[in-house]
């Protein structure tokens, strides 16, 4: 029932909002051309299917990429930065910088740098994404039992086996939620990358959409884009399910 409930909920809200809309929009408070009803962009997703799955392969393809590149560096810096107090206040204000500048600025340089294939889209993308790996793996590496670390110092235990037994795993739900938020911020990357140089992928259709006004394929083109989001999203949250099945367990339950 609490399945049922968890996938019923939101399915009813949407609903109810895609039925508002369809009436705001039927009723003139908007203008098709500019904000197309439900119906039309249920359509555009029909009709126009082909040129949509072609764009969706290219920028899931950057997408996945992208993760793994920002997801691998991110925590690779967490730890370094974990471990090495000079790493932490040499990187840390970098880290924080490059999620200050904005993407429209960046992205035609490395375009102009690396040419406009995949790679200038994968390192915008993992750009975009491995700040939050790199925090909340940070953050999940400083808060480990330090009676745990004073354990294993008692066992005379190396600076190495302490951070491989006991600080990765503890620090492995910071990973996943960073993980997931990346995900998100990744889908959003893609689109800015494409939109900045590219002749494939969502971005670029969504550019070429509002360009000739088909404002319904545009806005199929977003509702791709945010499905891709939410199923990268429930995918990771399963993963981590699987990996850490003691971090779901219910409070003082101790035999299951």
């Amino acid at each position: 029932m609490r399945r049922l409930e968890r996938i019923l909920l939101p399915v009813g809200v949407l609903v109810a909002l895609f039925a508002i809309w369809e009436l705001y929009v039927d009723l003139g408070g908007a203008d098709p051309l500019v904000l197309p009803p439900p119906h039309a962009i249920a359509s555009a997703l029909y009709t126009d299917r082909a040129t949509l799955w072609s764009s969706f392969t290219a920028t899931a393809q950057e997408v996945l990429f992208g993760i793994a590149v920002a997801v691998v560096a991110g925590s690779v810096l967490a730890v370094g930065i974990h471990l090495f107090a000079t790493l932490r206040r040499a990187f840390m204000p970098l880290v924080i910088a490059s999620q200050a500048v904005p993407i429209v600025v960046i992205a035609p340089l490395f375009l102009l740098w690396l040419g406009f294939g995949i790679l200038p889209k994968l390192l915008i993308i993992a750009l975009v994404a491995f700040f939050p790996v790199v925090v909340t793996t940070t953050a999940a590496l400083e808060t480990v039992d330090p009676e745990l670390i004073k354990l294993m110092r008692t066992f005379d235990a190396s600076r190495l086996h302490t951070l491989c037994r006991i600080e990765l795993p503890a620090a492995l739900p910071g990973l996943f939620t960073g993980a997931k938020l990346a995900a998100v911020f990744s889908v959003i990357g893609a689109v800015f990358a494409e939109q900045a140089g590219s002749n494939s992928g969502l971005g670029y259709l969504l550019t070429i959409s509002e360009n000739q006004f088909l404002e319904s394929q545009a806005f199929a083109a977003v509702a791709i884009l945010s499905l891709f989001a939410i199923a990268l999203f429930a995918l990771l949250t399963v993963a981590e399910r699987r990996a850490l099945p003691w971090a779901y367990r219910p409070k003082g339950d101790a035999t299951r």
